[in-house]
């Protein structure tokens, strides 16, 4: 019967995604259905924690996030857990043996969400490799499926793309995390000052780690390449927007990508794929 709770626990995370990202749930789709769920536990996982971080105001986050610390121990430990969420992510990590070192730097970047934290150099890279670049790392081991020579190949790439993504997120999310949630992730940035010229600066920075990234989805395996690639366009679609925006325009709205672009820059994508990439 635990098959049932098992099925349960994957469906939830996939709706989760379903409900936060349409632009993720559309890359899932176009992986093939054998990493499908997999993938869908660790998005499912991801946006618990971050959830707990960005949402949950009024309670006390530093405890929810230390329970879901102490609880993904325990999952991972015991093989269960009467938590839907966390019982597909440690099915996931579990099966596909990915590294809990990753798991470890991903919460740890979300304690720092927690934390009034003055970003330099350093502290901006270790933020983003815990908030993103191992997330890209959890779904390269899926990707490779214990081939750990392929995997070594292309992880630097799947940290660009993380990278990259967070960047983006960063500047979508410029109003609300420093005029609702007082982060600023910009490292020797002041944001009373944010202008063109700084934006500029920043996406030159995040074209270039788009750039490297392709080079990698390029030699991703068959069963996830296509699903990759379009939630690179995706996100680049984004970025373009973004950068047709001023810095203080960008202050002022969270940009958003409607969903008859994502319909029109999916289709875009499957052309060019079948005709590029077979």
């Amino acid at each position: 019967m635990k098959k049932l709770f098992d099925e349960l626990a994957y469906e939830v995370s996939k709706k989760t995604t379903e409900k936060y990202s349409t632009s993720f749930s559309l890359g899932i789709l176009a992986l093939s259905p054998s990493i499908r769920k997999a993938v869908y536990a660790i998005y499912g996982y991801v946006r618990l924690a971050d959830e707990i971080v960005d949402s949950f105001h009024g309670y006390d986050k530093e405890k929810l996030l230390r329970r879901l610390r102490i609880e993904t121990d325990h999952a991972l430990q015991e093989g269960i857990s009467l938590n839907p969420i966390l019982q597909s992510f440690q099915e996931t990590v579990n099966h596909y043996k990915i590294d809990q070192y990753l798991i470890e730097r991903f919460l740890h970047s979300m304690e720092m969400d927690l934390q009034k934290i003055t970003y330099d150099s350093e502290l901006y890279d270790e933020y983003i490799y815990g908030s993103a670049e191992v997330v890209g790392l959890m779904c390269l081991q899926v990707f490779t499926e214990g081939d750990k020579v392929r995997y070594e190949e292309l992880k630097p790439y799947a940290m660009k793309l993380g990278s990259a993504f967070q960047k983006v997120n960063f500047l979508r999310d410029l109003k609300d995390d420093y005029q609702i949630l007082g982060r600023s992730y910009f490292p020797n940035i002041d944001m009373s000052i944010f202008d063109n010229d700084i934006k500029s600066k920043i996406e030159k920075e995040i074209e270039l780690e788009f750039k490297e990234a392709f080079i990698g989805i390029k030699k991703l395996p068959s069963s996830s390449i296509f699903g990759v690639y379009l939630a690179y366009k995706y996100y680049l679609s984004l970025f373009e927007k973004i950068k047709s925006k001023s810095s203080q325009e960008i202050l002022q709205s969270r940009t958003r990508i409607p969903n008859t672009q994502k319909a029109y820059v999916a289709l875009k994508s499957y052309l060019r794929y079948k005709t590029a990439f077979l």
